[in-house]
């Protein structure tokens, strides 16, 4: 894929043409910043001055206990470790589920029914492998961490013990993928001694989903439907996870092992807490899928793969345009930078998702995800734990804290970094968010925030109790910042608003992959039908959020940075920017480029890559890993965005 190309597909869902206008500014403005990471032909940028960090590629034969790990940032360069003969532990099942079987569960909760992948009930859900260390000299990531999410900090997971359960280890006469044949197999015996060979070929992923929530309704629905006896045990909620894809896209095998394995963990492990849908995008306008069965059926097997047909949903632009018929008014558009429509997919991809929670009113939450989105790690333990701090969290300074990066290493544990916002924030002489935001609507009448947003007691009287247990409605996986403070070029996409008034105050959260409540989603759906209100797709939930009173949380999970950032410097260029023009956010973006998180990561997907076993840049691959340590293990890690995935 070509730079520009590369730079298109890594904004949210972009699939279609764009205006000249809108190639000229983005070729002429933001492409430096997806320049390739050591090239010479343009001026360095400051943070390539900073040592680069190599024990990510320390593989299984330098794993070292949690207790005696030291961070590659501590350590004086060529510092020595043992490399020893084989892993020097053994592969170890991940179980990151609260204990279903114990007494102390059972009294809360209906027992657990065991999933199975077939109808037979021959092959239960799988589990995953990890190796009880990490790599010796492993960097620390800059922001965020592990104890804070609820997730284990203290293991590391290679692609044998966390992809072999799904197929990536065994012949695809036997049902499996058989793409481990280049790799380095040091220890792999005893994960692959551990695996029940599953025929792939043969499960239907959404029989299994609906077979295993039929096991496990009376866990959700709190009522025995025969006799209408109420029980008096918690309620969990559902979520749905949605995978936004489309036709034409191209499944690697890769990628049917990570579907594979968010199936697994999150819904037949769970007991059915989780359901995972894809929601394929129809590009064909001119297809009429919600008026033939047959057209629907043709358009779904000619571009998902089989055993995912069960848990696919098609939609057009087409279908929306009926859906929210508007009128979307040039006139009362603030700003229309990419020059395209309003219905299509890079403006509105919002629009899918608000119908889908329609059609699909019985999840409490729903996970909108990317296909260029890979998670070194168990599923449920990061998205249980991102949902349990969430609802931990109190909502005074909650918009404040939203908007910085959490760098523990430099500002302390969590709680300091808390103390150190309000701080700054009162000190700075803002006044903090309390409750629904207020502004002007102009001739437009307002949408009315709910009324059990308002605040309980004023902001000087909470004392950080307000929100504590509750559940949060947005959690996004970057900061949540105030767009008209930054150079983010959508900063002003805003429609449906009355523009003989101030623009109204937004927030926006980069990457469009979070967690929504269902009564956000049916706010937004709202907004948009009723109130003819809509923003850039990844302003648009934050915004929403931010208006009506949600609860809306960042959670930091661990980020990892190529480079030995200078921690002063780090804190400076990603929370105090010198102008808004700096923010990185706009014009700074590339300071993200070396992360493991952002839309235009280089590092993401490099890093990837080299944990596959691929050689990338000219490092790397099986003779590397042999000469070496071995394969890598990385402890839970999410990547974005991953363009490419060769693994030979």
């Amino acid at each position: 894929m070509g730079a520009l190309e590369d730079l298109f597909s890594s904004f949210p869902s972009f699939r279609g043409p764009v205006s000249f206008s809108f190639f000229i500014a983005i070729f002429t403005g933001t492409l430096k910043a997806h320049r390739l990471i050591g090239k010479n032909d343009e001026a360095p940028y400051h943070w390539e001055a900073f040592p680069r960090l190599n024990g990510f590629y320390n593989g299984i034969r330098s794993l070292v206990s949690y207790k005696d790990w030291i961070p590659e940032q501590q350590l004086p360069p060529g510092t020595k470790f043992k490399i020893h003969d084989g892993p020097p532990f053994n592969p170890q099942v991940v179980n990151p589920f609260p204990k279903f079987t114990s007494d102390n569960y059972l009294k809360e909760h209906h027992a657990v029914q065991i999933c199975y992948l077939d109808e037979d009930e021959k092959h239960p859900a799988p589990d995953i492998y990890a190796y009880p260390g990490i790599p010796a000299n492993m960097a620390a990531p800059f922001w965020g961490d592990y104890e804070t999410l609820e997730i284990a900090p203290n293991r590391c997971y290679e692609r044998f013990g966390r992809f072999g359960p799904y197929g990536y280890s065994y012949s695809r006469e036997e049902g499996g993928l058989g793409i481990s044949g280049h790799s380095t197999h040091a220890g792999a015996e005893k994960v692959q001694a551990m695996v029940d060979k599953v025929d792939y070929r043969k499960v239907e992923w959404g029989k299994a989903q609906k077979r295993c929530f039929e096991k496990n309704k009376k866990r959700f629905n709190g009522k025995n439907a025969a006799s209408g006896r109420v029980y008096n045990k918690r309620k969990l909620p559902r979520s749905a996870f949605v995978l936004r894809t489309w036709t034409g896209y191209e499944y690697s095998d890769i990628q049917l092992l990570t579907m594979r394995a968010m199936i697994n963990e999150l819904s037949l492990q769970s007991g059915g807490e989780y359901d995972v849908h894809l929601l394929v995008h129809v590009k064909d306008n001119g297809l009429p899928i919600w008026a033939s069965k047959e057209v629907y059926n043709r358009i779904l097997r000619e571009n998902v793969p089989e055993e995912f047909w069960g848990i696919a949903t098609l939609w057009s632009e087409r279908q929306l345009e009926t859906y929210y018929p508007g009128p979307f008014l040039k006139q009362d558009n603030v700003a229309n930078f990419a020059g395209t429509d309003i219905y299509g997919v890079y403006r509105a991809a919002h629009f899918a998702l608000q119908w889908f929670s329609q059609e699909h009113q019985e999840y409490d939450f729903i996970w909108n995800w990317e296909m260029d989105l890979r998670y070194v790690g168990h599923y449920y333990e990061f998205l249980n734990g991102a949902s349990n701090w969430a609802a931990k969290q109190p909502r005074k300074f909650m918009w404040e804290r939203n908007s910085r990066f959490w760098i523990p290493e430099y500002h302390g544990p969590w709680r300091n970094f808390s103390a150190l916002v309000a701080k700054e924030t009162t000190e700075g002489g803002e006044t903090p968010v309390w409750g629904p935001a207020q502004f002007r609507a102009g001739k437009y009448e307002a949408l009315p925030p709910p009324k059990d947003t308002k605040p309980p007691t004023t902001f000087e009287k909470d004392n950080y109790e307000w929100g504590v247990g509750e559940a949060a409605d947005l959690i996004t996986f970057d900061p949540m910042f105030d767009p008209s403070r930054s150079g983010w070029v959508f900063r002003d996409d805003v429609t449906g608003y009355d523009t003989s008034v101030a623009a109204p105050p937004r927030r926006a959260a980069i990457v469009t992959v979070e967690r929504l409540s269902r009564r956000l989603l049916n706010t937004m759906h709202e907004e948009t039908w009723r109130m003819h209100h809509t923003m850039f797709p990844e302003m648009w939930p934050p915004s929403v959020a931010f208006h009506h009173g949600y609860k809306a949380l960042y959670a930091p999970h661990p980020v990892y940075f190529d480079r030995n950032w200078s921690l002063d410097v780090l804190d400076k260029t990603f929370n105090k920017p010198v102008t808004p023009a700096d923010s990185p956010f706009g014009r700074g973006e590339h300071n993200m480029l070396g992360s493991t998180f952002y839309y235009n990561s280089g590092f993401s997907g490099a890093l990837w890559r080299r944990w596959l076993g691929a050689t990338e840049n000219g490092e790397g691959g099986l003779k590397s890993e042999e000469d070496g340590t071995d394969r890598m293990c990385l402890r839970p890690l999410l990547h974005h965005p991953i363009k490419h995935e060769a693994v030979e």
